[in-house]
C-alpha cells in the first residue's frame, strides 16, 4: 500500500503525529500502522520540538516560529525548501493550531490576537502544498466564540483555497480516551477529489450498550498505584502542590469516570489522584492521554505536563487517520 506524505504544523510532542502514523501499543492494544508518513513538522516550542526527535528518529523537526518561516513567500520557493526544509508537496497537512485564546478556560481573546490567528499561517501551507486533504484541530470554545465568528471565519477562509470544509465537535472518551476531553474537529477535501467526508464513529459510550463502555482513570492507570511498577516507567515525576480549594486542577478524579480534560496551563496543579495522596504524575497524565509507556517527554515534569496537556490525544488521531484513509480511497487513491 502507498505511503502518504504528511506536513505536520504546530505538532508539539507529537501526539497528532503518532495517531496519524499509527504503530503502537496503548494498553496491551495494538493500534495498527497506518498509510501516513510524517515527513516534516514544526513547532516553536524547543522542548517539545525536542520530545518529537527523540521519538520520532525520521521526520525533519523545525523548531521555529511558523509565521517567520512563511514571511513574504506568496508562492513556494527555493528558499522554503533549502533553509527550512518545507516540502514541495504534501498528500496531506495536519496541525493544532495554538488553542489557548479560544478557551472556556482562557480569557477568550481569539481572532482578535496575534495567536488566535495562527491558523491562517496553517491556511498559507494549505495554499503553497495544495495537498489532497487536511485536519485541524481546536477546543470546543472555538465553535462559541463571539457567537460562531471564529470558526465561521476560518471555515470561509479554508474554503476559499478550492476546499470543502466541515467540522465537527467530538469527545474524545467516545474513542477508546480514559479522558471527557471535548475538542473540534476541522477537515477539508480538495474540490477536485469530489469526496463527500464521511466522519468518523464512535467506538465507545457512556449510554449506547452496542458499544464498549468508556474507559475509566482507573482503567487507564490503576497498574501505577504500585509506586515501583510508576518508577520503572520515564516521566514518573509529579507535582507537588497541595489540594486547596478552587477550580481547574484543584479537584480530586474518580476513579470509576473517565479523568477530566488534561490541560497545559495547570501551573502545578494538575488533578488529585483518585486514591493516592498527590497529584496525577506525568506518566499518568500521559497514560490518559493515550500515549505509549516508552514516550519519552524532554525534560522536567513541568516540561511534560505541558506538553501532554497540549498533545492531541494518539489513540483519538488513530481514529482520524482511519477517516482521513476513507476519503482518500473514495478519491481514487490506494
Amino acid at each position: 500500500m502507498q505511503e502518504y506524505k504528511v506536513v505536520s504544523l504546530f505538532s508539539g510532542c507529537g501526539g497528532l503525529d503518532l495517531g496519524i502514523e499509527g504503530g503502537f501499543y496503548y494498553l496491551n492494544n495494538y493500534y495498527d500502522k497506518n498509510p501516513f508518513k510524517v515527513i516534516w513538522a514544526n513547532d516553536i516550542d524547543e522542548k517539545a520540538t525536542q520530545t518529537q526527535k527523540l521519538n520520532f528518529k525520521d521526520i525533519n523537526v523545525l523548531c521555529k516560529d511558523i509565521t517567520e518561516i512563511l514571511a513574504n513567500n506568496k508562492k513556494y520557493n527555493s528558499k522554503l525548501y533549502n533553509q527550512f526544509k518545507l516540502p514541495k508537496y504534501a498528500d496531506v497537512v495536519i496541525g493544532g493550531f495554538p488553542c489557548q485564546d479560544f478557551s472556556l478556560a482562557g480569557k477568550r481573546q481569539g481572532i482578535y490576537v496575534q495567536r488566535g490567528k495562527l491558523y491562517q499561517s496553517m491556511a498559507k501551507v494549505i495554499e503553497l502544498l495544495k495537498p489532497k486533504v487536511f485536519l485541524a484541530e481546536n477546543v470546543k470554545g472555538l465553535i462559541s466564540w463571539e457567537n460562531g465568528l471564529a470558526i465561521n471565519t476560518m471555515i470561509s477562509d479554508f474554503s476559499k483555497l478550492n476546499y470543502k470544509v466541515e467540522y465537527r465537535l467530538f469527545n474524545t472518551a467516545d474513542y477508546g480516551v480514559p479522558q471527557t476531553r471535548e475538542r473540534v474537529i476541522i477537515v477539508g477535501v480538495r474540490n477536485d477529489l469530489n469526496v463527500d467526508i464521511e466522519w468518523t464513529k464512535p467506538t465507545h459510550s457512556s449510554k449506547d450498550k452496542t458499544l464498549k463502555p468508556w474507559l475509566t482513570i482507573k482503567d487507564a492507570i490503576g497498574d501505577l498505584e504500585d509506586e515501583s511498577k510508576l518508577k520503572a516507567l520515564p516521566n514518573y515525576g509529579y507535582s507537588k502542590a497541595k489540594l486547596f480549594k478552587g477550580k481547574q486542577g484543584n479537584t480530586v478524579t474518580k476513579a470509576d469516570r473517565p479523568a477530566p480534560t488534561i490541560r497545559a496551563e495547570h501551573h502545578g496543579n494538575i488533578e488529585f489522584h483518585y486514591s493516592l495522596p498527590r497529584r496525577l504524575s506525568a506518566r499518568e497524565a500521559a497514560r490518559i492521554q493515550t500515549f505509549p509507556d516508552d514516550f519519552v517527554f524532554v525534560k522536567s515534569t513541568t516540561d511534560a505536563y505541558r506538553q501532554i496537556g497540549n498533545a492531541v490525544a494518539p489513540v483519538f488521531a488513530w481514529h482520524l487517520a482511519q477517516m482521513l484513509k476513507k476519503i482518500l480511497i473514495s478519491g481514487g487513491d490506494f
